[in-house]
């Protein structure tokens, strides 16, 4: 799989998820969750390239792919993903509170998404 299906996976995934979680749907969502985070595995696997293919989901239509990408890339690209986590988390809904809660663990010191 190339780095861009590999990205495109990702999206899908991260898509798919937040639409079963608003469902109700935990087992699905939770299927989706293991494809997209094995997609990113795959990604950090690849290095800074995998890495650098992921940023293009920075600036994706949807608010939960573009959360779930900077929550990934915070160590790779920490101001752009910081300035994505920020403005969404300023708004509604689960994507807002899934970028609130990153925010807080890289305050705190426990992020641990993308070990260096």
């Amino acid at each position: 799989m190339t780095l861009e299906e590999l990205v495109e996976e990702f999206a899908r995934h991260v898509a798919a998820q937040s639409d079963a979680i608003l469902r109700g749907d935990a087992r699905t969502g939770n299927k989706h969750a293991g494809r997209y985070i094995a997609a990113f595995k795959k990604l950090r696997e690849a290095g800074d390239a995998g890495r650098e293919a992921l940023t293009v989901l920075l600036e994706h239509p949807r608010m939960d792919v573009r959360v779930s990408a900077a929550a990934c890339l915070l160590r790779y690209r920490t101001a752009d993903a910081k300035a994505v986590l920020m403005a969404a988390a300023s708004g509604e809904g689960l994507a807002a509170f899934e970028a609130a809660q990153v925010l807080k663990n890289w305050e705190n010191g426990t992020w641990g998404l993308d070990p260096a």
